[in-house]
């Protein structure tokens, strides 16, 4: 089950390699752009050296929450565990793979101390300030916005970086980064895959929903940035999209593609609407149609969409049902990347482990959803696949980069 990768690094002008345990080829590495390893370099272009310090919790006092493993290096995670006093499927699901990411890679080299936030702002602040009370030098989650916010408004205070995974990206700010699954990334892939292809009218079909808003947005800016033109905007209430798809169906000769930001659990009457309001075009999506229900909807075959390649997750989902005997959620692998990230940070850059620049680092990172990096601002950027539904399920059309060479 496990593969051990060696990857090197520039110190002082020498090549200097460190091992880092990984899960198969899941375990999260550097992912550079024009070598195998973490380049970090100073503004002269010179290489920027590593301190190696024995690691030492911040804190002299006693843990908090639950704790996984026994390292030296304290990290905070802020989970859902509950919601409105009861479990939370999702909540317990990223404790599971933070977990399994600590067994995997981490467990000599960190202590996690998992803490309730109850799903409100209100307990991430508790969870927030008990957890930067007991030494953690960085934070990872919380899950919902406005909890983000508050941790990070805590961290800040403490000067102690945050790895949340709320999908706003107005939650994010430097030092708090996203490692989520961005609206404003898919949209921006399918949109720039679409116009690559020829695609250069567009309509929209769109829900009155905030994460319809957010997409529409970013539509409409990435589709003018590509001189591409977006025909018209049909809006509808939630679960009822007949109206809006009889407005599409009256433009349809003007367009060379239609645009949906609707989730999942929405695209069953989506579908049934443009098949009655007889329209034929192009569809595009974002990642939450990576679902059977959409795939086997007859009006949506053809349709592409951006998201993560499912390779890396099923053998997430894999390990992960072996150790809990239960299928993860879809978002656990944000817990897993995150603490398998800090982990593998923790044992290979010394003081500077969760600085900015190291953070930061250009080259990005591998994890289970394939290679991601941290804007300085805090938000995300993804290697994305565009996917293609026919004959009831999704396969790759293009696939998603395996680094960021070039940009």
């Amino acid at each position: 089950m496990f593969a051990e990768a060696s990857l090197t690094f520039r110190a002082s002008g020498a090549k200097r390699p460190f091992q880092m345990v990984a899960a198969a080829t899941l375990g999260l590495m550097a992912a550079a752009c024009n070598s195998t390893g973490v380049g970090l370099s100073n503004d002269t272009g010179a290489a920027a050296p590593v301190p190696q310090v024995q690691s030492q919790p911040l804190s002299g006092g006693g843990t908090v929450g639950e704790t996984v493993g026994a390292g030296p290096v304290r990290i905070g995670a802020i989970l859902p565990l509950t919601q409105n006093g009861a479990p939370s499927a999702i909540g317990q699901s990223l404790r599971n793979a933070a977990q399994l990411a600590v067994d995997e890679s981490g467990s000599a080299d960190i202590t996690l101390m998992i803490v309730d936030d109850h799903s409100t702002p209100e307990g991430a602040v508790q969870a927030a300030q008990s957890e930067v009370g007991a030494g953690a030098e960085v934070i990872v989650g919380p899950l919902f916005a406005a909890s983000v916010r508050e941790v990070g408004r805590v961290a800040k205070a403490a000067n102690r970086p945050v790895i949340a995974f709320s999908t706003d990206s107005t939650a994010a700010s430097r030092g708090v980064y996203l490692l989520s699954f961005l609206i404003e990334s898919y949209v921006d892939k399918i949109t720039d895959y679409a116009v690559a292809h020829g695609k250069k009218s567009f309509a929209v079909l769109a829900p009155q929903s905030d994460y319809a808003n957010i997409a529409v947005a970013e539509f409409q800016t990435e589709a003018a940035k590509l001189n591409a033109r977006v025909v018209t905007v049909a809006r509808y209430a939630p679960g009822q999209p007949a109206g809006a798809a009889q407005d599409i169906a009256g433009i349809a000769n003007q367009i060379d593609a239609l645009f949906i930001p609707e989730q999942a659990d929405g695209m069953t009457a989506v579908g049934a609407a443009l098949t009655t309001a007889g329209v034929k075009t192009q569809i595009l999506g974002t990642g939450v149609w990576n679902d059977n229900r959409v795939a086997a909807l007859p009006a949506l075959q053809g349709a592409w969409y951006a998201a993560p390649e499912n390779a890396g997750f099923n053998a997430f989902a894999k390990r992960y049902k072996a150790k809990f005997n239960s299928d993860p959620t879809r978002l656990a692998t944000l817990s897993y990347d995150a603490v398998s990230l800090v982990a593998a940070l923790a044992r290979t850059q010394g003081a500077q482990r969760f600085s900015e620049t190291v953070l930061t680092n250009a080259s990005g990172f591998n994890g289970a959803d394939g290679v991601f990096r941290f804007r300085v601002d805090g938000p995300n950027e993804r290697g994305l696949a565009v996917m293609q539904i026919n004959n009831g399920a999704a396969s790759v059309l293009q696939p998603a980069p395996h680094s960021f060479a070039g940009g």
